[in-house]
Parts: C-alpha cells; structure tokens; sequence
C-alpha cells in the first residue's frame, strides 16, 4: 500500500482476557490511533466511536474476536442514549470507565440497556465510591491489580461478593505475585501484561466522504424517507457501502441471508440502526476521503452497473445493482493494492459475487475483466464494442462527477443541526 494510503488505515487495539483455565475468553478492544502506538491517546467520545466503526464495519467483529465476547470502554453518553449503540448485545460488553459521573441519568442509562440484553461492565471498581450502587445492574467488575495494595482489593471483592451474578475480573495483573492473589480471591477472569500485551491490529479503510455522509443522515432524518434515495446515496460512497456490508454480517445481526446489493444489506440493516450507524460514523472519523481517488471507484462501479443487460452481456440483464457491487469491491482492492478475497472477508454476499471477484466467473465476472482492461491503460482485451463501452464510460463519468459535486447548504444545516442534537450533553 503507498504510503499516501497511510492514513486511511484503522487501527484497534486487542487485549486477551483469560480464565482460570488459561483460555482465552474474552478480548478487550481498545482505541489506537496508529500502528505503533503503545497506549491510548484519548478516551473521550471520538475514540469510542472510533473503536466502534472500526471493530463493527471496518475488520468485523469475527475477525477481531471470532465468537468471543469483546469488552468495549464507551463512555457516559453512549451508556445514556445520548449517542447510539448500533451493534447487537450478544459480543459487547460495554465499560463503565473510571471517572464517569454517577448520577440518576446514568443509573437509568444502564437500566435500560440491561433490559435490552447488552451486558455491563465496571471497570476498576474500588468499594466505598458511588459506583457501588451499579452492582445490580452489571455482569463484570473489574479490579485494578496494580495500583491497589492487598487490602483494598480484598474490600472490593468481599463487596462484590454480596451479589452472586457478579464475575470478577482481574485487571492489570502485571506480576506473579499479583496473579496468586487473583487467584486465591476467587476471581473468574484475568488479564494483564503477564498474560497477553494489548495487540494493535491495522486493516484498510477507505474513509467515507463527510458529504455524502451528510446527504445521508439527512435523507434519513427526512419526514417522509424515500428508500430508493436512501441506497443510491449509500452505494454512491464506497467507503460508505463497505461499512454497511459488514455491519450487516451474521455475527452482528443475525443475518440468515445473504445480499447480492446494497439495497439489500440496508433492508437486512433497518434505517433505524443504518441512522444510528451514520450517526457514529460522523462523530468517529477525522478524515475525509481523497475525490479523485472515489471517482475511480465510482466510475468503475457505475461502468459495471451499465454494462449489465446491455446488448454485450445480455446474460446480465435485471443484475445492474449486483453488477454495480462487484465493480466497488473490485475498484476498493485495487485501490488498496489487496487481493479482493481479503476486501471481501466476512462480508454476507451471494456466492455468485465472490466467484466473480475471484474467479471471474459467471456474466459479472466477464463484465469485471472487460472494465478493467478498459479503464486500464496497459490493457487492450476487453471485447467489446467501441460505441458500447464509449458510450458507458462517458455516462459513468457524467455520474460520478455530479455524484461528487457540493452538497447543497440547506441540507447539510439540517444535518449538522441533528448532529448537534444527538451529540449534546
């Protein structure tokens, strides 16, 4: 990958947490800002939000954790509502990190995301503080090894073990001596440097365009939304369609089925969660992506879509949407200089699209190879005729420049304004 590509990576960092046993049962994902990085940099609502994209739609949950539990530090206005969680319950454990004000919004907060399954965490709990009355509320609490001397973790377990659903976690266990006492108090869990060092994983990840993902969040926001709008602002970002593909994977959602469109993957999401996920997006990333690198894979998607059923691959007819898919997968592995088998890892596609990825293989396979060697200037073999592709190629560039173009000020207020509301304290 060129180094201009840098940037665009998303980090996330990864820390085993054992039992008593020895296996590993859990990981605790953590914010990274670069490959390097030691430790965290920030723990405020950008880096949750950023630990949440990245975990959920950039590697995939299964690839970070495969079907271990993953404990998540968010922080008050993620535990309140305030800010979405748009992810299922059954792989996150969400923290409740030190320093987060205990107060009857947080207490109601934490109610009702118990009551819609997501299990709870405290994380280094220390008994006679205000987060003693969150105890009935959570499944895990986590207590510091390493700062706290003998006596005062032995107060924190023995008030702990007056509510029998609690599992105790021990956290920072960086010694020996440390790990004998976990172990002689009874904790469930453990995890410290002894054991496993955080691990910062780093995939590829195309940064979405901050406009389109406003004329998103704003057609979504609109009294009446229009679906069909909808997906053509979510396939008309790449960056956009590759979050919505594996935020729809099974591990997340349950789904039973797979998609051969972005249509598809948004109908499997639900607007709702496709709102809240645009939301997070906006809040989580920094960046915004490079124009020119988008066209190419716009013009390649659109080129594709174009092609199908027309009079050189008749073939195709009626799979324009898939065809356009293809051709985005294809143009995001390309740009990153990957195979595509790892662009389209845990992503929930018909198995006719990964075999034209792959393969080549079937009507859309064909179309793929014949726009690459178009659009490839070391290429002459595309078969096709020169009014056909011409033609196409023109309309796919007429597109995606107006796909491109400035947003619309009066849309972008609307956004920005229910981007504020969610985001206020």
């Amino acid at each position: 990958m060129e180094d201009t590509n840098a940037g665009l990576a998303a980090h996330i960092g990864r820390q085993p947490i054992y039992d008593r046993e020895g296996a590993v049962v859990a990981y605790e994902l953590l914010f990274r800002a670069g490959g390097d990085a030691a430790g965290a940099v920030r723990t405020d609502e950008h880096a949750t939000a950023r630990v949440l994209v990245a975990a959920f739609t950039e590697f995939g949950v299964e690839e970070l954790a495969g079907a271990k539990v993953c404990f998540l530090n968010v922080t008050k206005q993620f535990l309140t509502g305030v800010l979405p969680l748009p992810f299922d319950y059954s792989q996150a454990v969400l923290e409740v990190q030190v320093g987060v004000d205990v107060d009857e919004s947080l207490v109601a907060g934490l109610t009702v995301l118990s009551e819609r399954g997501y299990t709870i965490a405290i994380d280094r709990f220390r008994c006679g503080g205000p987060r003693e009355v969150l105890l009935p509320l959570v499944t895990y609490v986590k207590i510091d090894m390493l700062d706290a001397d003998e006596a005062t973790v032995r107060a924190a377990v023995a008030v702990c073990r007056q509510y029998a659903h609690v599992e105790l976690v021990a956290l920072r266990v960086e010694t020996p001596e440390a790990l004998r006492l976990a172990f002689e108090l009874g904790f469930d869990l453990f995890q410290g440097h002894i054991l496993g060092r955080p691990h910062v994983d780093t995939t590829v990840a195309l940064a979405p365009d901050r406009l389109a993902r406003l004329r998103v969040l704003s057609a979504l926001t609109a009294d009446d939304v229009n679906l069909d709008e909808v997906v053509a602002l979510v396939s008309q970002d790449p960056a956009l369609s590759m979050r919505v593909l594996r935020a729809t994977n099974a591990a997340t959602f349950g789904l039973t089925r797979t998609v051969t469109s972005v249509r598809e993957a948004i109908v499997a999401m639900g607007l709702n969660r496709l709102r809240q996920w645009v939301t997070l997006m906006l809040v989580s990333d920094l960046t915004t992506a490079d124009h020119e690198q988008l066209a190419r894979i716009l013009v390649r998607a659109r080129l594709c879509q174009l092609l199908a059923g027309s009079s050189d691959y008749p073939a195709a007819a009626g799979r324009g949407d898939a065809a356009y898919l293809a051709g985005l997968l294809s143009a995001v592995a390309d740009h990153f200089g990957v195979p595509v088998d790892r662009i389209i890892a845990g992503l929930p596609l018909d198995p006719e699209l990964p075999a034209a990825l792959s393969t080549g293989a079937g009507p859309l396979g064909e179309i793929l190879h014949a726009v690459r060697a178009y659009t490839d200037p070391d290429h002459e073999d595309h078969h096709l005729e020169p009014g056909v592709i011409v033609a196409a190629y023109l309309s796919a560039l007429r597109w995606t420049t107006g796909i491109l173009g400035e947003l619309g000020p009066e849309i972008a207020d609307r956004a920005e304004e229910h981007i504020r509301s969610l985001s206020a304290a």
